[in-house]
């Protein structure tokens, strides 16, 4: 731990630590909440298995993040039409979902209020319980076309998936995504884009995958079938100034804190909080505060996965 974190250290040295401008001393870019479409929950970051590279360490015995309960998902919910933040998707990852005992009652509760879901999963045993099949099922019927499952399927070969997951996972969840296809569900699919495969190479093995067995999910689209780039913090990267939107041609209203934020409880806190980001849970200075009014305000470019994820890996968790 000591010599990832020194390398850490040395890869990014001088930057990131000031909210308001870079190490070079240039203003550092900002994003407004222009366009919120997504407000996600993080379940609890237990998982049944432990990844290799895993962003946010779930494992069999991380509960650093607890489960949150329905009641404070549907609470969440009331702020959503206080607040007329008009999006149209809540999002679940974890951790797994699956092993939130109260992860049917959530989706539930967003899909009664007309809400688009996403849930992000393996599709082990924790979702091929009865219980949560059962579930799933009455859902997928009362709410056609409204419930999205992606599946983790970081490589289409199934060595190099379980070099990540651990040996067998593939042929588990293999098993779980041939049930949501036999049960009708919509299925996405989250990979890696860190094998030496190019994104066209990539998206052709996973349509040869789903083709072999019967998988109605589009290879070619992104939002489908979404490749993950290696989130590494100890990599060097540039810090994203105000220019860099002008040189990138891009808009800040691409960058994926303008259109979401994360809700999460940790353990030993009296309530959730909401983050500005789903992939930094552990970053204190992306804890906006526990009420969506407080997480309305503008969030600061200052971590490598703002650089390297989002601005210029282009990449967003969202459907």
């Amino acid at each position: 731990m000591k010599d990832m974190a020194a390398a850490k250290a040395q890869a990014n040295r001088g930057k990131f630590a000031d909210p308001a401008v870079t190490a070079k001393g240039e203003a550092r870019a900002r994003v407004a909440l222009s366009n919120p479409q997504t407000l996600w929950f993080n379940t609890g970051t237990l998982c049944n298995i432990e990844c290799a590279n895993c962003y946010i360490e779930s494992s069999p015995t991380n509960d650093a993040l607890v489960y949150i309960t329905a009641d404070e998902v549907r609470d969440y919910l009331d702020q959503l039409e206080a607040r007329d933040w008009r999006v149209r998707e809540i999002a679940f990852t974890g951790g797994e979902p699956f092993m939130n005992p109260q992860m049917i009652d959530m989706t539930d509760a967003a899909l009664a209020r007309g809400y688009d879901v996403l849930i992000l999963t393996n599709a082990m045993r924790p979702m091929m319980r009865k219980t949560m099949q059962e579930g799933l099922n009455r859902l997928n019927a009362e709410y056609p076309g409204k419930l999205t499952l992606r599946v983790s399927v970081d490589h289409h070969d199934p060595a190099l998936h379980d070099a990540e997951r651990g040996e067998g996972s593939f042929a588990r969840t293999l098993e779980g995504m041939e049930w949501l296809r036999d049960n009708g569900f919509r299925m996405a699919i989250a990979g890696r884009s860190v094998f030496a495969d190019s994104d066209a190479e990539s998206r052709a093995g996973y349509a040869a995958f789903f083709a072999e067995h019967g998988f109605d999910i589009d290879a070619a689209d992104p939002g489908m079938t979404v490749l993950f780039p290696e989130m590494d913090e100890r990599i060097d990267v540039p810090e994203i100034t105000t220019a860099c939107w002008g040189i990138l041609n891009k808009s800040p209203d691409a960058v994926m804190c303008s259109s979401s934020r994360m809700v999460v409880k940790r353990k030993g806190a009296d309530k959730p909080a909401v983050l500005a980001c789903t992939l930094l849970p552990y970053s204190p200075e992306f804890e906006l505060g526990t009420t969506l009014a407080e997480a309305e305000g503008d969030v600061a470019l200052n971590h490598p996965h703002c650089a390297k994820f989002c601005v210029l890996g282009g990449a967003s968790c969202s459907a």
